[in-house]
């Protein structure tokens, strides 16, 4: 009787262990779908928000003088692209443009008294619009 009880536990611990792996496994399937989700919704967010895209116009003396040929600058996301930009404008302000070009600027590396420190990094968008259209990009500055 005592070797059949000594067989009887080891089959009910590899049942029990192959219960844990399992379990272990299930739980890790669940957590890759949790990942996954996130990221696509990250995705989906940025192609259906325009204004999470545009962050704000570039107000400058040479962008100034660009809007006189139709040219527009936006500060935008960094991980959007030229199809994004063309739907966020369109979405915004109701007119297709024509050409997007984009740029990555790199921070510049600026001193503070004693410290050194770094500005962010940022993508700028020159959006050319058709002949005769126009925005108000200047309206709430």
């Amino acid at each position: 009787m005592g070797l059949l009880n000594k067989i009887l536990k080891n089959k009910k611990s590899e049942e029990a262990t192959d219960e844990k792996a399992v379990e272990k496994t299930d739980k890790v399937k669940a957590e890759t779908k949790k990942v996954e989700k996130k990221k696509t919704s990250q995705k989906i967010d940025l192609e259906n928000r325009a204004l999470d895209i545009l962050l704000h116009p570039l107000v400058t003396e040479k962008s100034a003088n660009a809007e006189s040929m139709n040219k527009y600058s936006f500060i935008v996301v960094r991980n959007c692209n030229k199809d994004q930009i063309k739907k966020a404008v369109l979405d915004i302000y109701g007119i297709k443009p024509t050409r997007v070009q984009i740029m990555n600027y790199q921070g510049k590396v600026v001193r503070f008294k004693r410290s050194t420190g770094k500005r962010q990094d940022y993508k700028k968008a020159v959006v050319t619009l058709p002949k005769g259209k126009s925005i108000d990009i200047h309206k709430g500055v």
